[in-house]
C-alpha cells in the first residue's frame, strides 16, 4: 500500500483519538450508574455534543468530512447528538434517583452503534482515497484514469468535441536527482504539479502517472486549440523556476506527446500513440510536443 501523505496520516490518527476518547467517557457513565457521581459538563450540558472531544474535533474537521460525503456526515452529527441526548437523560434519572427509561438506553445503543460503523466508514473512504492519491504531489495516480477516460469519451462525443491523452515527461529528471539529490528532486516534481494543475482547466484531469511523468485528459473544440494548450503549458513550466534552498532557482523544461482520442478506441491504445509522441519529441531536442500519428 502507498506511504500515506502527511495529512491523511495526521487527520486518521485524530480520528482514532477522538473515537477512543468518546469510548473512554463511556466509563464516567459506569461510575455514575453505579456511584451515582456527576460524569461532567460535557455529558449533562445541554450542548453536551458540542463538548466532549469527539465534538470538538468533529466541528472543526466538518468540512472535510463533508467534502467525502455530505449526507453520512449529517448522519454522524445527528446520531452523535442522540446519543449524548440518550445517555444525559439516563444519568439525569440516576442522580435523581429515578430508575432510567428503556427507550433512552435503547437510544444510546443504536446512535452508539451507528456512529461507530458511520466512522468505520468514513475512514474506510479516508484510506481508499489516499491509495488512490499521490502523496508526494497530491494528484491521483493511474487506477482511476480508466473509469475517467471512459466518461470524457462519451462526453467528447455527445459534444462533438475532440478529447486528447497528454503524456508529460520532464526533461532530464534524473540529472536533477544526481545533482542536488532526492529532496530536490521531489521538491521539482511538487512544484511541476502545482504548476500544471494552475495551468489547466479545472475540467481537465491530470494524473501521476509514475516517476516524472504525467497524464492529462485534454479536450478541446480543435487541432489549433490543442495546439495552443500545449504550447502555452509548455511555456509555463519554462518560465517557472524552481526556487531551491541556498541554491539557485532550477529552470526545468518538459516534452509533450498528444493523442486525439478516437470515438471507440482502448484507453491503452490511445497511450500508447502519446507515449510514441513523447519519444518522438524527446529525440528530436525535447521542450516541446509532438502529435501523434491517428
Amino acid at each position: 500500500m502507498p506511504e500515506l501523505s502527511p495529512e491523511t496520516d495526521t487527520f486518521i490518527a485524530e480520528l482514532d483519538a477522538a473515537v477512543e476518547a468518546h469510548m473512554n467517557w463511556t466509563r464516567r457513565i459506569l461510575r455514575c450508574a453505579v456511584l451515582r457521581s456527576s460524569p461532567g459538563d460535557d455529558v449533562l450540558a445541554p450542548l453536551a455534543h458540542t463538548l466532549c472531544r469527539f465534538g470538538g474535533w468533529f466541528i472543526a474537521q466538518r468540512p472535510h468530512f463533508d467534502a467525502i460525503d455530505a449526507q453520512a456526515a449529517q448522519h454522524v452529527d445527528s446520531a452523535h447528538q442522540t446519543m449524548h441526548d440518550a445517555i444525559r437523560s439516563i444519568c439525569d434519572d440516576v442522580l435523581a434517583g429515578r430508575p432510567g427509561n428503556v427507550a433512552d438506553l435503547e437510544a444510546y445503543e443504536h446512535s452508539q452503534s451507528e456512529l461507530l460503523g458511520l466512522l468505520a466508514r468514513f475512514k474506510t473512504l479516508i484510506l481508499s482515497n489516499a491509495v488512490r492519491h499521490d502523496p508526494l504531489t497530491g494528484l491521483p495516480l493511474r487506477y482511476g484514469i480508466e473509469n475517467d477516460y471512459t466518461l470524457y469519451q462519451k462526453e467528447s462525443r455527445r459534444n462533438r468535441s475532440l478529447l486528447y491523452i497528454v503524456m508529460i515527461d520532464v526533461d532530464h529528471f534524473k540529472r536533477v536527482n544526481d545533482t542536488y539529490g532526492h529532496p530536490v528532486g521531489d521538491m521539482v516534481l511538487r512544484h511541476l504539479a502545482g504548476s500544471l494543475k494552475r495551468n489547466l482547466r479545472s475540467n481537465e484531469p491530470l494524473y501521476r502517472f509514475g516517476g516524472e511523468e504525467f497524464l492529462w485528459l485534454m479536450q478541446c473544440n480543435s487541432v489549433a486549440e490543442a495546439e495552443q494548450s500545449a504550447h502555452r503549458l509548455l511555456a509555463a513550466i519554462r518560465t517557472t523556476p524552481v526556487p531551491i534552498p541556498d541554491g539557485q532557482p532550477v529552470t526545468m523544461t518538459a516534452t509533450l506527446g498528444l493523442a486525439r482520442v478516437g470515438d471507440e478506441e482502448e484507453l491503452s491504445s490511445a497511450i500508447k500513440r502519446a507515449d510514441a509522441a513523447l519519444y518522438e519529441g524527446k529525440h528530436a531536442g525535447r521542450d516541446r510536443y509532438v502529435i501523434a500519428r491517428p
